[in-house]
């Protein structure tokens, strides 16, 4: 067996006694590792365990979670936001059930729609014990500081250096323990505000703490400038109804469903401002959205795009967090 680093050694020991519980640890059931992995890309450990619970009771296997429908599974989903995660899971479900069977090579499992360096590797590592560093943000960090790496995390040297750092560190006989106490030593001590040095087992040989730098590793960067958008957003309702459009690509929220984005005419539709400046902040924007609530006795001519739908129904389609701001606000 090949001698391990220092740093590989307290890296187990600590995460023997510190690994965090989770539902699919200990699995070796490909299936519940994915659907893990791709709900936590963008999501805080405590409320993607509540939609893994969800995703699993619903569709226990690949098979039921390919034969849904995009509506369902985006139904499901509400609330995660970077809703391309959804419809990538449902893409990914047919491909393993026109496969045959879930993928286990690292080479295979990176083929699936949406599945990244970093998901693969997890997904080889977890469910089929392979050898492969997984590094996500919380393995940049901890290896960052500890090592004192100042190339960026978001270029192409950065990533190529991280990833061939990762793997001379990773033991191969226990590649899933090593790249689970990775995040977890990330989520809980080396975490990206305030992490807890004086409690850390690899305090005295990390160099962002000797030399004042835990603050500013891992460096990342600054590409893309964050861009404002306005919208307008207006609940019409008639006759205990209401309308929406489903949302078409090219743009964000694809394939999700919002209400009237313009003031409708008519004489007999009376309109009322409901709330202004409602803020939403995405990835590279941020939303600025004014609420109106119109309501007609007559049904006003519309666009084709456009369905009327019964309001006590309106849960049963997947909208934007921003829709459900404005749903909340009608209610209230």
């Amino acid at each position: 067996m090949p001698r391990l680093d220092p740093f590989t050694i307290r890296l187990l020991l600590w995460f023997e006694q510190h690994g965090r519980e989770l539902p699919w640890r200990g699995s070796r059931n490909a299936y519940h590792i994915w659907l893990s992995e791709v709900i936590l890309q963008q999501t805080r450990v405590a409320q993607g365990i509540d939609y893994w619970h969800r995703f699993i009771n619903r569709f226990p296997d690949v098979q039921s979670l390919a034969e849904a429908s995009e509506d369902e599974v985006l139904k499901m989903w509400q609330g995660l936001g970077y809703y391309s995660r959804a419809r990538n899971l449902h893409h990914a479900a047919r491909q393993i059930v026109a496969l045959g069977r879930f993928p286990d090579t690292y080479d295979e499992i990176k083929r699936l729609k949406g599945v990244g360096d970093y998901t693969a590797a997890a997904i080889a590592s977890f469910a089929f014990h392979l050898p492969v560093a997984a590094v996500d943000g919380n393995a940049y960090r901890v290896l960052a500081r500890v090592f004192g790496i100042s190339t960026p995390i978001n270029t192409t040297r950065g990533k190529k250096e991280f990833t061939q750092l990762a793997q001379s560190l990773l033991p191969t006989e226990r590649p899933h323990d090593f790249n689970q106490a990775m995040m977890d030593f990330g989520s809980v001590v080396c975490t990206p505000t305030a992490p807890h040095c004086t409690d850390c087992p690899l305090a005295d040989r990390c160099e962002a703490l000797h030399n004042n730098k835990v603050e500013v590793l891992p460096v990342k960067e600054k590409r893309l400038k964050v861009k404002e958008r306005r919208m307008v957003y207006v609940y019409l309702r008639c006759q205990g109804k209401t309308v929406l459009r489903r949302r078409g690509a090219g743009d964000i929220w694809q394939g999700l469903y919002e209400p009237l984005t313009f003031i409708p005419e008519g004489d007999n539709v009376r309109l009322r401002f409901l709330r202004g400046g409602v803020k939403h902040v995405l990835t590279h924007r941020i939303i600025m959205a004014d609420f109106y609530l119109a309501e007609a006795d007559d049904f006003p001519s519309l666009p084709d795009d456009y369905f009327w739908v019964e309001e006590t129904d309106l849960d049963r389609y997947a909208v934007p967090r921003l829709v459900e701001k404005l749903i909340a606000t009608v209610s209230s």
